[in-house]
């Protein structure tokens, strides 16, 4: 019988949404950052649904202060929505703890995630414990409801061969300590839609080895990168760049006609921030293949 270690993350995906009802709209459900929910038709804006989860020893270790560990529960969130051209409303919160966990841990990881809200918007609704036997792992959960204007949403499908393609910021080396205070690109993302919005856009969590191939397929494209042209952290390789993963960073690909007036302005507004070309979409067939990044249920 083959386990879910056999198949990998993107399979096991594939197959379950298979089994269960789903949104006829196109821009609704699996596949993106975050689900797309068309309440009213008539209404600017649309809903967006968000579910994340960290569990201990996989995204963080026992050790690890639990302030930072609730920033990153609440920023990996907000940073989906930031690739969808959104926004963060309202979160939910679900924690499965060993009953010998301390309450004071418990306690600074709601500042944790309250440091993060209070920076890049969005306000508790409720949530729900549980136990887990004594000695497991800890797992925070959040789910969030976000919006964005119509006119401003990016999916991963959107794009088209030719667009070229860029990262924000620097890649690679996250588990020196990025991956724990990272700051979400919901400002630059909220930029982007509004003044040179992006043909597709996602945020890079599980390294651009293992993302930039998922955007790709998305909008029916292969791509070609220059793995010289990557934007290294200090003291990385663009082999790190390329499979660390937990960079969030925003991956966006840019019709040609607009790519020399975004690199002249985007300076201007973000100067303590790169953008960096590192490629383009092309035909499948004349496409490169990557290899790396993070594979869930490969952990030994």
């Amino acid at each position: 019988m083959k386990s879910v270690r056999d198949i990998g993350e993107d399979a096991l995906i594939q197959r379950l949404v298979e089994l269960v009802p789903r949104s006829g709209d196109p821009a609704a459900g699996p596949g993106d950052d975050c689900a797309v929910i068309d309440q009213d038709p008539a209404s600017p804006t649309l809903l967006l649904l968000k579910t994340d989860a960290l569990a201990a020893h996989i995204h963080f270790l026992p050790d690890t202060p639990a302030q930072a560990v609730g920033w990153k529960a609440a920023a990996r969130v907000v940073s989906d929505f930031a690739a969808m051209g959104g926004q963060p409303t309202h979160f939910l919160i679900t924690l499965a703890l060993p009953p010998e966990t301390p309450v004071a841990w418990v306690e600074d990881l709601y500042r944790g995630i309250g440091n993060c809200l209070e920076k890049h918007g969005g306000l508790l609704a409720g949530g729900e414990t549980s136990s887990v036997p004594p000695g497991s792992a800890a797992v925070i959960s959040i789910a969030s409801t976000g919006c964005v204007r119509r006119e401003h949403l990016v999916l991963r499908s959107t794009a088209h061969v030719g667009d070229i393609l860029l990262v924000t910021g620097r890649l690679g080396g996250s588990i020196q300590g990025k991956h724990l205070d990272f700051t979400p690109r919901l400002r630059e993302a909220r930029w982007l839609v509004s003044k040179y919005k992006p043909t597709a856009m996602m945020d890079l969590s599980d390294g651009l080895a293992k993302d930039l191939p998922r955007l790709a397929a998305a909008s029916g494209s292969g791509f070609l990168i220059d793995p010289s042209a990557l934007p290294v952290n200090p003291g990385c390789t663009p082999a790190q760049a390329l499979g660390d993963g937990e960079d969030y960073e925003l991956l966006l690909a840019i019709a040609p006609a607009r790519i020399d007036e975004l690199l002249a302005a985007w300076p201007v507004e973000f100067p303590d921030l790169p953008l960096t070309r590192i490629g383009s979409l092309v035909e499948t067939h004349a496409g490169q293949s990557l290899t790396g990044g993070w594979e869930h249920f490969s952990f030994p």
